[in-house]
């Protein structure tokens, strides 16, 4: 059979139980697809299939493009696949829900809770004014929630940034988009090829790779953190490590946000691993002690009444 490029899999296309609507994102290693299962219901299709390592033929099948593709393509399945079984284990709010995983056409496939809203990279751009911090706080303690939850299973997500964090309606994060993450008890690093997105990779991801731990997804929320801020991301960490650019936001956002945030953020992106917070929940304390903070020296209405009354006398 002949080879074909590696389109997305057709409208309409019966994989399985589910039938397959459109493209919805994907790139590099995987497409995800917007489906319906049996029921009507829509999901969410991850499907394995590395750019310049698989073609597709005629019937949607997947085949390595030359021999010596084989090995590399084979082991990143055998991942891909892991990784279905590993989040398919996580059941928490801020995680993305993953309900199946399954061989077909000569690959694998992940199917995944299909999540309403926008993305935070979409809440970054749309806003003109500075984002406000309490809605920072707010998504940021919710979403390392489930980060916890995901390093507690022992995987590491190493690919937060803000196009991988849904928003919903009442404002409730949800972390998406494990494409990158590794099993840290079984992958082996140094075979997995590398995946990181620069701006938000942790300088460990391009040349340190044993070096890879919680910390580095605290890099890439620190990152996360600063795009809210800033609304551009960060300096990537590798040209960093050459000449390293990036002006502290305690410093180029001073007095638009709390210090403690800013040094928070700062402290984050740390390129030294060993200088950042060593766990998500030593981040997410201090956000929520911010939060208390902020409640105590917020005045309350009757304050703001009698303000305003003792300003017009």
């Amino acid at each position: 059979m002949a080879i074909q490029s590696t389109e997305p899999l057709p409208q309409n296309y019966q994989l399985g139980e589910y039938v397959i609507d459109r493209r919805i994102g994907g790139g590099g290693f995987s497409l995800v697809y917007l489906a319906y299962d049996i029921e009507g219901q829509p999901v969410a299709i991850k499907e394995y299939l590395p750019g310049g390592v698989v073609g597709r033929g005629k019937m949607g099948t997947v085949h390595p493009l030359a021999e010596d593709k084989e090995a590399s393509f084979r082991y990143g399945m055998k991942c891909f696949f892991e990784e279905g079984r590993a989040l398919a284990g996580i059941r928490h709010p801020n995680v993305v829900r993953v309900t199946n995983f399954f061989r077909a056409n000569e690959t694998v496939y992940m199917v995944m809770r299909f999540e309403q809203g926008k993305t935070l990279q979409r809440h970054i751009t749309g806003l003109k004014e500075p984002m406000r911090e309490s809605f920072i706080r707010s998504v940021f303690v919710q979403l390392l929630n489930g980060l916890r939850e995901v390093h507690a299973h022992k995987i590491l997500h190493l690919d937060i940034k803000p196009s991988n964090i849904y928003i919903h309606a009442d404002g409730s994060p949800v972390l998406i988009d494990f494409g990158a993450a590794r099993h840290a008890l079984t992958y082996d690093f140094q075979a997995a090829s590398p995946m990181y997105t620069p701006g938000f990779a942790a300088p460990e991801q391009y040349n340190q790779r044993e070096r890879l731990g919680p910390w580095t997804d605290i890099y890439s929320v620190g990152a996360t953190l600063y795009a809210c801020i800033a609304k551009t991301p960060p300096q990537p960490s590798d040209q960093r490590q050459d000449k390293d650019k990036l002006v502290p936001v305690s410093k180029s956002h001073a007095g638009l946000f709390s210090t403690d945030l800013l040094e928070l953020v700062d402290s984050m992106l740390k390129l030294n691993y060993t200088e950042r917070p060593q766990s998500v929940f030593a981040v997410q304390k201090r956000l929520i002690e911010m939060a208390q903070v902020s409640r105590e020296h917020k005045p309350s209405l009757l304050a703001l009444i009698k303000e305003r009354i003792t300003r017009k006398v």
